[in-house]
Formats: structure tokens, sequence, C-alpha cells
């Protein structure tokens, strides 16, 4: 038996401490040096080749709308088919590579990116609207799943040595993990580095080749990290970057007979059109599609009378407006035990009132939501609950030369309202009261999703309770719902907020390869 190999311990990135002059200014530094860059044309990368088309999608500052990030080269259904042509035919070496190879590759991209971690913060500032810390944690969970994935993946290589079969006499049986195929990459904008790269780095390392399909507001930082894997000396035509339209391109890939698995992280609505399309076989198509899907939640925080109040007030508030409560696992219910509710409401109302809202360069707490569809949408729910709850704070517009809204809140909102029910993705916060800890617990658990939720007790027997009824995937008990670490806390959610794949975790390279049994006599 050969000895596994030897790789250090995985272990989480540090976020940069801002409160220090220095990291401060080395930040202020990175968002300048890339203002002077601005405005640039990007390229498709299709296996080795470099393609600008007339076609392309302007990507804009949130938070200036004046300032164009830049020009990136867009695809159609043609040089869909030239990517996909050429993933496949690279398919057929890459996969062949040897794990620890593929892994070097991605363990080569981190130290890079660590080295160049305020660059990707600045660019995710000014394209996506986040932050200092918000953009800082998002470049410290990219280089986090690319390391995590690397040594995932070479112990899946070395599953014989380290979880050997059950052995019988005569026979010498194994088991491996091997590639799929030619995968989609479908990615968010609201982690437009950390889930881009975990998507398609996990793919590739386990000897898969890529289309990638960036989100159309955020595709720059995507072409910069594409661009960073090159460096590292990945092959060409392992990741083919192709922007394009969803309708267009998404739909082409997603319906394509040589597509073997889309791995796709967005709306619920557009994740089951996915699944949807890539459940109906077509001609020349040999294999299920296999869908990897992460969509929307509708993510609450309870809170009994036995809770720490301004901890309570805390999450929720950091829950409901990080990044302006645009993520999927924000947490835009509160449900709180009608003998505490008007003291809580009280301090999380004061908290969000102290948000300052303003352009993410200078750092304010609360910037722009992503783009003008999003800014109307969001503003439609908030007139939505002025008719369905009481306003608190906040309640519309907010000042800026971007798409700016007030840090809003709702109380008094029953379970079956819009604003309870419905994925916002914006910064409104709904509160709703209940009668009791279990009455507030049937409350939570009224939604179509399922992803993330928070409890707040000190009963260790309802905590006990709550661990068991509350219907997630991710529960945490006593801290805010948002804020997963890669192999701390898998992420992935019931219901209509996904497939439960568990990004970031142990099992979840398994969904990008298929186990293969061999036999040999002895």
């Amino acid at each position: 038996m050969k000895k596994p190999m030897s790789i250090k311990p995985y272990t989480n990135e540090p976020f940069t401490n801002f409160t220090i002059e220095a990291n401060r200014k080395a930040l202020e530094t990175a968002i300048a040096k890339t203002k002077n860059k601005l405005g640039q044309v990007y390229p498709l990368h299709i296996g080795a080749e470099l393609i600008f088309t007339k076609a392309q999608i302007t990507s804009i500052n949130p938070g200036n709308v004046d300032e164009i990030i830049g020009y990136v080269s867009k695809a159609d259904t043609n040089l869909a088919e030239k990517a996909m042509s050429v993933a496949l035919e690279t398919f057929e070496s890459w996969k062949k590579v040897p794990a620890a190879e593929r892994a070097a590759y991605l363990l080569k991209a981190a130290a890079l990116m660590r080295a160049r971690k305020h660059e990707f913060s600045a660019l995710m500032i000014l394209e996506s609207g986040k932050n200092y810390v918000e953009a800082d944690v998002d470049t410290a969970e990219a280089i986090d799943f690319i390391e995590f994935y690397a040594r995932e993946m070479i112990r899946l290589s070395e599953i014989n040595e380290t979880h050997p079969l059950v052995k019988i006499p005569g026979e010498n049986n194994q088991i491996s993990y091997i590639p799929l195929g030619v995968g989609v990459i479908i990615p968010p904008w609201n982690f437009p580095l950390a889930i881009c790269v975990g998507m398609t780095v996990s793919a590739v390392v386990a000897g898969n080749t890529v289309l990638l399909k960036p989100a159309s507001t955020t595709p720059v930082i995507a072409h910069k990290f594409v661009a960073l894997m090159q460096e590292a000396g990945l092959p060409p035509g392992v990741i083919n970057y192709i922007p394009g339209s969803g309708a267009e391109v998404g739909d082409y890939l997603t319906t394509h007979p040589k597509t073997r698995f889309i791995s796709f992280t967005g709306s619920k609505e557009i994740g089951l059109r996915i699944n949807k399309l890539a459940a109906d076989p077509v001609p020349g198509q040999i294999w299920i599609k296999r869908v990897i899907a992460e969509m929307g939640g509708k993510d609450g925080i309870v809170v009994d009378e036995t809770a720490d109040l301004d901890a309570a007030a805390a999450a929720i508030v950091a829950s409901a407006f990080g990044f302006q409560g645009q993520k999927c696992s924000a947490g835009s219910r509160a449900i709180v035990v009608e003998t505490v509710y008007d003291e809580l409401v009280k301090k999380v109302v004061a908290l969000t009132e102290g948000l300052q809202v303003g352009l993410p360069e200078l750092n304010y707490a609360s910037g722009p939501v992503i783009d003008k569809a999003s800014y109307e949408k969001v503003l439609a729910y908030i007139e939505i609950g002025k008719q369905e709850g009481t306003l608190l704070t906040g309640g519309g517009k907010a000042e800026g030369n971007g798409y700016y809204i007030q840090p809003t809140i709702f109380g008094d909102v029953p379970a079956g309202a819009q604003i309870m029910q419905e994925e916002i993705f914006g910064p409104v916060l709904a509160i709703a009261k209940a009668s009791d800890w279990r009455k507030a617990i049937e409350i939570y658990n009224d939604t179509e999703f399922g992803l993330t939720g928070s409890y707040f007790s000190t009963d260790q027997a309802r905590i006990a309770e709550a661990l068991d009824s509350m219907h997630c995937g991710n529960l945490y008990i006593n801290r805010k719902c948002t804020g997963a670490l890669v192999g701390v806390h898998p992420f992935g959610g019931f219901n209509m907020s996904g497939t439960d794949s568990k990004a970031g975790g142990y099992d979840y390279l398994l969904l990008l390869t298929q186990a293969k049994l061999t036999s040999r006599k002895m």
C-alpha cells in the first residue's frame, strides 16, 4: 500500500483588519490603481484564443453609474458552440492529468490571489458595490475555495489508501472518482469572485473542463480570475470564458447534447428553468445531465424571550443589511416572541438607523444595489410592504449617483405577507410577532425556501428542539445567519433553495465526479 501524499492541513484565509491604518491604506491604493484601468475592453477566452466581439456587455459601477468598469465581449450561440468543441477536445487530455497535478495548479493560483488580494477586492468594490469588509471576505472565500477543493481532490484520489473497501479473498477491489465531462458554470453577481471561483475550480480540479458564463453585471472580476488561472499555468481550454445572454447562450448550452452538467447559483426562477431544460434529453445525448443548483432564500432569525437581545439585534441587522441584503443567506425576516418584541425592535431600528449609505469606495456601511432592475424591484417591494406592515425606518431611495436605497424595516408583518414570503434581495427587513417560541419556529418554517436560519435563546431544551425542527440547510444558534466559512459551514439549502449541494463541504466534489468500481480477480 502506497503512503498517501502529505499536504499541509487546510486552514481558512484570514480576513483583513481595516482598523489598522496600513491595511486600509493598502486597499485605498489598490482602489486608486484599479480606477486608473477602468474602461478597458475584455475578450472571450476560448482555448488559447482571445476573441473580441462587436457585441459587448457594459459593466458599470452601481455606486457611480457614470463610471464604466469595462466593456466585455459577448458570446453568441456560434461562439458558444466553438467553446463547447474546444472544451470537449481539451477534456480528453485534461481528464488524464493526475489529481495531484490538477490540484497543484489550484494551489499556485491561490498563492497568486493571496499576493494580490487587495487588487481583487478593489475591483469588486467598484464593480459590485461591496464595502471594504464585504469585498475582503469575498476574496478570502475565493482563496479558501481554491485551497479546500485542491486538497479535497487529493484526498479523493487517495481514497483506497485512506478508506479501503471491505476486502474479500481472491479479489482486488478499488473505487475511483473520475470526471464527468464538459460542464456549464453559471455563477451569480452577489459573490462575483468567491462563488464564481468555487464553482469553477471545483469542477476543473475534478478533471472536468468548463464553459464559464459569468453574471452580466460582474463580468470583469470573473475575467480577472480567468486570467489568474492562466497565469498559474492551467492549460488552455480547461476554463473557457464566454459571457453572454442567459436566454441565448445559457439556454443553448443547458440543452446542448454534449453538456454533462450545469452548476448554477442564482434565483429560484432561473434555477427551475435550468433544471427543467436539462431534464429533457435531446438527440445525441447519452447521459442524464447533472444539475447542481443553489437558488434563493427567505431566511429568518427567531428570537425568544430568554435571548440576549443586544446580540440578537446586532445579528439581525448584520444578516439583513450586510451587502444591502443581496445574499441568498440574508436574514430578511425576524420572528420575535411578543413579550420581548417591542424592546428588540427598538434596538434593531436604532442599529439600522446608524448605518450610513454611500459610495463603497469610501467604505460606507451600506452601498447600492447591483443595477437598475434590482433597484426598481426592491423599491416596488417597499411599496408593497407599506401596505402589509408598519414602516419603522427607511422606506425609499437614498441619495447618491447610483442605485442607493435606505435600509428599510417593516414591523407587525403577517406571516403570509408577500414581504415575508418572497425573496426581495435588497435592504428590506420584515419583522413578525409570535405568541411563543414554538409559534415563532412555525412562522419561520412557513416558506417555500430553506436555506439559512438562526435561533436566539439561552434555553437549552428549546435550542435542542429548534435544531431538530427548524427546516433549513444551514442553521445557526445565537449568531447571524450569514457568513458561512469554507470547510466550516458547508453551504446549501432545502426545498426551493436548491439541491443542498453543500459548497465548501467534503462531499461537494462527489457531485462533479462519478464513482467507478474496478474489480480484479487475484
